[in-house]
């Protein structure tokens, strides 16, 4: 972070716009779950519009891109192994995407 003023400034408005960032793709995620776009579609972009939010909180928050290469790396691989991890039950069930899932008062 700068030392003078005006560099505090600079950086004060940058995390502004990335906090209204946040907040516009957070309404995104909620946009998409009035949509009738099916369960999969929907999985699909709120995923995609959480990994947007991740990454800009971890860029400007977390101070990641002043950081160096290897770190990137380890940052990069983290990340495939989260959207692998978190797409699993979805590439698993993509047949049904209702498998598993139980109906409260049918039971079925």
């Amino acid at each position: 972070m700068g030392s003078t003023a005006a560099e505090i400034k600079k950086h004060v408005q940058l995390y502004m716009m990335v906090f209204g960032a946040l907040l516009v793709l957070t309404g995104v995620t909620v946009g998409v779950a009035y949509l009738d776009v099916g369960i999969l579609a929907g999985i699909v972009i709120a995923l995609f519009v959480a990994s947007i939010k991740g990454t800009l909180v971890a860029c400007y928050f977390m101070h990641l891109l002043t950081e160096r290469g290897m770190l990137y790396w380890i940052l990069a691989l983290c990340g495939l192994f989260f959207v692998v991890l978190l797409l699993l039950p979805v590439i698993t069930t993509h047949d049904n995407p209702m498998a598993g899932f139980v109906d409260p008062i049918s039971g079925k």
